[in-house]
């Protein structure tokens, strides 16, 4: 059996912060403000994998009132999020995701994302697409208040082999 899931993500983008994506440390004026590192691919591809294998948002296993997950990198709640997967009796078979920014530009640092990803979940980085766009100046993330992300994941039962 297959299932899919959906997920999406948000963050503000401020002074003083790094711009983490996918993990990967991009350089630029401005940073994502949120609880953990802000990491929107990543928090969209864990809200994607929960959703997939029936389990709640990232909010619910991540909640950002507690203290343990302030600062922390993105790539560990997607770990843990990877275990979720494992324990619902589910493999990943794809992940589609788009970043949505109008600066910096992307793409010289998406194969480091998707290496990032896919060896924090143990499987191929074949298996992980990113995509980066803008939105043509329009809307938040247009005017460079924020970044957004999409993302979407194809789980696969363990028994189907």
């Amino acid at each position: 059996m297959f299932r899919v899931g959906n997920g999406y993500d948000v963050h503000k983008l401020g002074e003083g912060r790094k711009l983490i994506l996918g993990g990967v440390e991009i350089p630029f004026e401005k940073g994502l403000l949120g609880h953990s590192d802000a990491d929107v691919l990543v928090h969209a591809i864990i809200d994607a994998l929960l959703g997939a294998c029936g389990e709640r948002d990232i909010g619910t296993l991540f909640p950002d009132t507690d203290s343990a997950y302030k600062d922390i990198s993105s790539l560990i709640l997607l770990e843990r999020a990877a275990e979720e997967v494992e324990k619902s009796g589910y493999r990943v078979s794809n992940i589609d995701s788009i970043i949505v920014a109008q600066k910096p530009k992307l793409s010289p640092f998406i194969d480091n994302m998707k290496n990032n990803i896919a060896a924090v979940m143990d499987i191929e980085a074949g298996r992980i697409n990113i995509k980066a766009t803008t939105s043509e100046g329009l809307g938040f993330t247009g005017t460079g208040e924020g970044m957004a992300a999409y993302a979407v994941a194809c789980l696969y039962s363990n028994e189907e082999r």
